[in-house]
């Protein structure tokens, strides 16, 4: 069984569905601050929180996903109006075990929120730039590699706040089978700068060195064949650019779910 809830602040079912396979809710409600997504189901998912959002695929390690309804600041990471309409469709089905088997990019998650959270993937970072939702982390796997401008959608990434030991974290919530990576920079040159190499450290005690380009156009390094948990990026080296600002715009892993 699958079902959908809308809770205000106070934990209020305001609007509910649900069904064995698909379940549609269309609720009509102007979002207010708190009101949050609740769906219980299977782990493996495939979910629309909005009709502003692109459909999407997420795990649940518990079988349960809390999803607060963005707000305020943390909207300019959105197409504009996104969350204001009067009424919104919120869907949720069953993934089939040929569907998480198939190749694909695993860090695809348009439906990933800052802070904690009870589904992935997921990402993290130790920095970003003056805590705006513009530049946050869960940006990068949003499923947007628009990069040739900064700041609001869909021009949003992740950004470092010039920090020279940022590091950003995608956690899939369980063990993946993976073998290469696509890192997309932005690319919004003068205005940024890039880096020239980096580091993926990987869940399995591995690492991977990479050197990147000053590009827009995605860049692909092959991981090997390996059964991970978590990747993080590091050691990113910044290029000699009198910029301050390299940045990262999607960050794209593939891989499958292993039998």
């Amino acid at each position: 069984m699958i079902a959908i809830q809308l809770m205000n602040a106070a934990g209020d079912v305001l609007a509910a569905a649900s069904h064995e396979e698909e379940a549609l809710l269309c609720a009509d409600r102007v979002y207010q601050p708190g009101d949050r997504i609740v769906i219980t189901g299977p782990k493996h998912l495939w979910t629309q929180m909005d009709q502003a959002l692109p459909g999407g695929e997420v795990y649940l390690p518990h079988g349960k996903m809390t999803w607060t309804v963005p707000a305020g600041e943390h909207r300019l990471a959105y197409a504009p109006g996104a969350f204001e309409a009067g009424r919104h469709i919120i869907s949720a089905r069953a993934m089939t075990r040929q569907e998480t088997a198939c190749r694909r990019n695993l860090a695809l998650n348009p439906a990933d929120l800052r802070g904690d959270t009870d589904f992935f993937p997921h990402c993290t970072a130790n920095v970003e730039t003056r805590n705006e939702a513009c530049f946050c982390a869960r940006n990068v796997i949003d499923g947007l590699r628009l990069n040739t401008f900064h700041g609001e959608w869909p021009f949003q990434s992740w950004g470092i706040g010039a920090r020279a030991d940022a590091w950003c974290l995608l956690d899939f919530g369980r063990d993946v089978s993976v073998d290469a990576m696509a890192l997309t920079l932005r690319a919004d040159f003068p205005h940024d700068a890039y880096w020239v190499s980096g580091c993926a450290a990987l869940s399995d005690g591995g690492e991977v060195s990479f050197p990147l380009l000053k590009t827009g156009d995605r860049q692909f390094v092959s991981l090997g064949e390996r059964t991970i948990r978590w990747i993080r990026l590091e050691r990113l080296i910044k290029s000699g650019d009198p910029s301050a600002f390299p940045a990262l715009t999607q960050w794209e892993v593939f891989g499958r779910d292993p039998e």
